[in-house]
């Protein structure tokens, strides 16, 4: 039974996390001045500003800011600042009990993955694979800004997720699954496998992205997630984007999913704005959605925020 966030209201107050990898402090305050002009309240973590090599802070210390906004009661939405790397570092410092008590909405992509899918794996909660604190500036797309608020500020049992205009999802194996969606960052998930937080794609759809990795990288995390049986136990696939990767050896990302994904038979839709492309779907992880392969469609058909 999934646990579903109070919807996020106007005027909101949002929790700025660091819970991986440090950002610039004059990166951050442009951002948050972005939130503070659309109306929202900003609280901050003790360590949003830390910065040791490429963490900010210590495990410990990351967890413990993002506790913090699970336990303050004014809070709405929990905003990390990126996601870089070091993110499963914080996982066994969460108090799940707690985060199931006082449910947040939760959002991001790229390292943040991994903690979307263990809230949902561990609590039932359902994230969002979505919008960061950097991507809160006027540069930002109107349609990221569209996707996020439509999934957690609207009440609506049936959310069809559709690209821009002009770059269609294509339906590359037919078929017409129904199941809970998970997944996000290859790389990230890739790196759970043999942890107590490895992925759990049983009767699943499954969403992959990646970003700037050589082709034949994306290859060896591909056939880790085949060997350990994800893509057998998987309902169905949505391949995101793969941006900046590089073509090696001749082959490319569409390669890749014509010779290693196509051919595993299962309901495959591609194409889709999310994660570090510069058009971020808005993805609700935990949630039942609708993949229908042969018209090109992916719906969300269950509410996943509450406003009771």
């Amino acid at each position: 039974m999934s646990i579903k966030p109070p919807i996020l209201r106007p005027g909101a107050t949002v929790g700025i996390v660091t819970l991986g990898s440090p950002l610039r402090a004059d990166i951050i305050d442009a951002r948050i001045r972005t939130l503070e002009e659309m109306g929202f309240r900003v609280v901050l973590g003790n360590y949003v500003y830390a910065a040791d090599g490429f963490l900010a802070g210590t495990d410990r210390e990351r967890a413990s800011d993002f506790m913090m906004m699970i336990e303050d009661p004014d809070v709405d939405l929990i905003l990390p600042v990126r996601g870089g790397v070091g993110v499963a570092g914080i996982l066994p410092y969460l108090d799940y009990n707690a985060i199931a008590r006082n449910p947040k909405i939760v959002t991001g992509y790229s390292d943040i993955t991994v903690l979307l899918n263990a809230l949902y794996q561990i609590t039932g909660l359902i994230t969002f694979h979505s919008l960061l604190l950097i991507s809160f500036t006027a540069a930002e797309p109107a349609y990221n800004f569209n996707q996020f608020f439509e999934a957690t500020s609207v009440e609506a049992a049936v959310r069809p997720i559709t690209n821009p205009p002009g770059m269609p999802l294509i339906g590359r194996v037919p078929g017409n699954v129904t199941g809970p969606i998970v997944g996000g960052n290859l790389r990230s998930l890739t790196d759970t496998l043999g942890t107590p937080y490895e992925i759990d794609t049983r009767d699943k759809i499954l969403l992959l992205e990646e970003t700037h990795e050589p082709i034949n990288a994306v290859y060896r995390m591909i056939n880790q997630l085949k060997l350990a049986g994800k893509f057998r136990d998987c309902l169905g696939i949505v391949m995101g984007e793969c941006t900046g990767c590089e073509v090696a050896y001749g082959k490319t990302y569409d390669d890749l999913i014509t010779e290693f994904i196509v051919p595993l038979g299962k309901p495959l839709l591609t194409n889709l704005a999310s994660g570090h492309g510069y058009y971020k779907a808005a993805i609700p992880i935990g949630a039942v959605v609708r993949l229908d392969a042969a018209a090109g469609e992916l719906t969300v058909v269950e509410t996943v925020v509450s406003s009771s």
